[in-house]
């Protein structure tokens, strides 16, 4: 893993300290818990080890970790690295709230459990939930951000296609899965997702839009729809293929025929300023005009970056509006009980001049095994 640079680390903190300002907030704090929100904490800091807390004012920077994350926080990130000695995580960032005089305090209210908030509450004399900043700070991609989806795009398809090779009848959906995602890091990925498992979903479970994977045995005739991507240096990519067991029926044609329109026209319309309700009805307007529309039950898209699942959102409930930098996924999909359903699925980078496809745009088509 390549480390993050100290000006790119410092760029970001300089950024998050112009949206407290604006916040009217004197000190945020970040906490890292059994790696979760690990990915905020890497991103600000540089630091990616499972426990940890920032804590940032206008002329402050700390990093308080423990004593298993001496070596690694000091070599990985370029703030001022505190380590605790006797003293729990939550106890040290009580004792520098106390001791650094500020009077509001930002966090994010759900990312913070309720325990470890109580244990903090006195030491300010006010509260913000700063919930809103680091995602609007961490949606922008850079040149570096959008190398490594990239990156991680080519990766993924690339490994997806080696597992073709051995698809057979009688393989399961989980024997499927574990060949992804051996394959993925054999091929030099950190692996798929942090905190989500792949679709693998076949036959008439294909209908399922989030089908994890099962003991179900691939047969002839099934349409087998895969959500996968890779993670590298941190960064992950997020794409939907499917494949057939056989040639596809007509439905399977028409159906897959009208997610192709539906993709292609909403990478069209992807620029900035663009309403993320407006990119989504272009796609479920293609997908109505067809006869499917009742059978595309999700939004189309979502941002994407250090997680899976970012701002901004492609749905008709969405009020983003979007900029350049942002990196979305386009994934119309249908759905039918008892048959089974296709999603196809590509990331784009928002730029002035159009998308960008950050995942190749390769193998959209079912192949038939």
């Amino acid at each position: 893993m390549i480390p993050v640079s100290s000006g790119t680390i410092m760029g970001r903190i300089a950024r998050l300290r112009e949206l407290l300002a604006r916040e009217k907030t004197d000190v945020f704090l970040l906490f890292v818990a059994e790696r979760y929100n690990s990915e905020s904490m890497a991103y600000l800091s540089g630091f990616r080890g499972s426990s940890g807390a920032l804590v940032v004012s206008q002329d402050r920077q700390y990093l308080v970790t423990d004593g298993r994350y001496a070596l690694q926080a000091r070599a990985e990130s370029p703030l001022d690295v505190l380590i605790l000695d006797g003293m729990s995580l939550q106890g040290k960032t009580a004792e520098i709230l106390r001791q650094g005089g500020w009077k509001t305090a930002g966090f994010e209210a759900e990312r913070v459990p309720v325990s470890f908030f109580r244990g903090l509450e006195s030491s300010v004399s006010s509260w913000k939930d700063c919930s809103g900043l680091l995602p609007a700070l961490r949606r922008r991609k850079d040149e570096t951000e959008a190398a490594l989806i990239r990156t991680a795009g080519d990766l993924a398809y690339d490994s997806y296609l080696e597992v073709l090779g051995a698809v057979r009848e009688g393989m399961t959906e989980k024997e499927f899965n574990a060949l992804l995602e051996y394959t993925l890091r054999k091929n030099g990925a950190e692996g798929g997702w942090t905190n989500n498992g792949f679709i693998v979903a076949s036959g008439e479970r294909s209908s399922l839009p989030h089908g994890a994977p099962t003991g179900r045995a691939f047969r002839k005739g099934d349409m087998v729809t895969v959500d996968f991507g890779a993670t590298v240096d941190g960064y992950m990519s997020d794409l939907t293929r499917n494949f057939s067991l056989g040639p596809l029926s007509p439905q399977g044609r028409d159906i897959q025929d009208t997610l192709l329109e539906a993709h292609l026209r909403a990478a069209e319309a992807l620029r900035p300023g663009v309403e993320g309700k407006a990119v989504d009805a272009v796609a479920r307007d293609v997908v109505i005009r067809r006869g499917w529309g009742k059978h595309f039950p999700h939004g189309l898209g979502h941002g994407l970056g250090l997680e899976v699942h970012e701002a901004p959102r492609l749905s008709p409930a969405s009020r983003d509006v979007l900029e350049e930098g942002d990196v979305v996924t386009v994934e119309p999909g249908i759905y039918i009980e008892g048959w089974g359903g296709m999603r196809i699925e590509d990331d784009y980078l928002v730029t002035a001049g159009g998308a960008v496809c950050l995942s190749g745009g390769k193998g959209r088509e079912a192949p038939a095994l």
